[in-house]
């Protein structure tokens, strides 16, 4: 009787989490997938019918009537049984469909990243096309940038957003007027002033595009100098982005090493030498050292 008694007692939270189990599949169905749904409307009603058969069986048991207790029980553990095969195969077809959605996302992240760079090298190419002195500058230095990231040990986040401020450096020159910047000889003291603004343009045009965002160390902040007399808000130090101190030596390298409208290509020897020069007053000495390792 004491064996009987306990066996009542322990069915009825059994029956409680078959309920609770039935009401959480019910609610579950709202938020499946509209191809999945009809499979788990049909486990409900096989959960259903499990827990009457549970149900049933546990009556028979309190009024202890005479019945084949036997197929009872085997029909609810078979119920049972099939609920629990039918739960682990569509939870597999749910993981596989998710599985794919997300490689699908990853390939489509993927497809807008390159759309987004090819986007941002035309910009760089643009530049250029407006300034013929500067042919292959932007891709000269984007190139020279990354190869002295990577020997600086930066991560491949750090190298990413490097690579698109050396693409976009120079885009605050679009806000500058043709008379300024393609301008024969120097620079006036006010056209200077102007001239100078472009970073701060740089800032305007990209601070509100999320994407680029984490780039806007090096168009904004390249003209900065290791001495605090830079602009455009006279940084000093480690205060500038690592990445601008990275692209300021490769900017004057390529400027150097190239014809410009007003010099001659520099000798390598000589721009390393003059880069040199520089260490401790325009540019980061830590990265100049590396640099003048980098082309020896």
């Amino acid at each position: 009787m004491f064996i009987h008694n306990l066996s009542i007692f322990l069915m009825l939270p059994g029956i409680f989490f078959m309920l609770a189990a039935l009401i959480m599949s019910l609610k579950m169905q709202n938020v499946l997938p509209e191809a999945s749904q009809r499979k788990w409307r049909m486990m409900s009603i096989l959960l259903a019918f499990f827990s009457c058969g549970y149900i049933f069986y546990l009556i028979l048991q309190v009024l202890q009537f005479n019945f084949p207790l036997e197929l009872i029980t085997s029909s609810v553990f078979f119920g049972g049984s099939l609920y629990v095969f039918l739960v682990v195969n569509m939870t597999q077809g749910i993981i596989r469909k998710i599985r794919k959605s997300e490689e699908d996302t990853r390939k489509a992240n993927k497809a807008l990243t390159r759309a987004y760079d090819s986007t941002i090298e035309g910009w760089g190419k643009a530049l250029e096309l407006r300034d013929e002195e500067t042919e292959g500058h932007t891709q000269r230095v984007t190139e020279m940038t990354l190869l002295l990231c990577r020997v600086m040990c930066l991560d491949e986040e750090q190298c990413i957003q490097a690579r698109r401020g050396a693409l976009l450096h120079d885009i605050g020159k679009m806000a500058i007027s043709d008379s300024i910047l393609l301008k024969e000889g120097s620079f006036t003291p006010e056209e200077r002033q102007v001239m100078q603004k472009h970073p701060v343009y740089a800032y305007q045009m990209l601070s509100s595009i999320g994407y680029l965002y984490p780039a806007l160390d090096i168009p904004y902040c390249h003209h900065e100098k290791w001495d605090g007399t830079g602009y455009p808000r006279g940084l000093r130090g480690d205060e500038i982005p690592l990445a601008a101190r990275i692209f300021a030596v490769a900017d004057i390298w390529d400027a150097l090493t190239n014809e410009r409208r007003y010099h001659r290509a520099w000798s390598k020897d000589k721009a390393r030498e003059h880069i040199k020069s520089l260490a401790g007053t325009h540019l980061d000495p830590h990265v100049v050292e590396k640099f003048l390792e980098l082309v020896a």
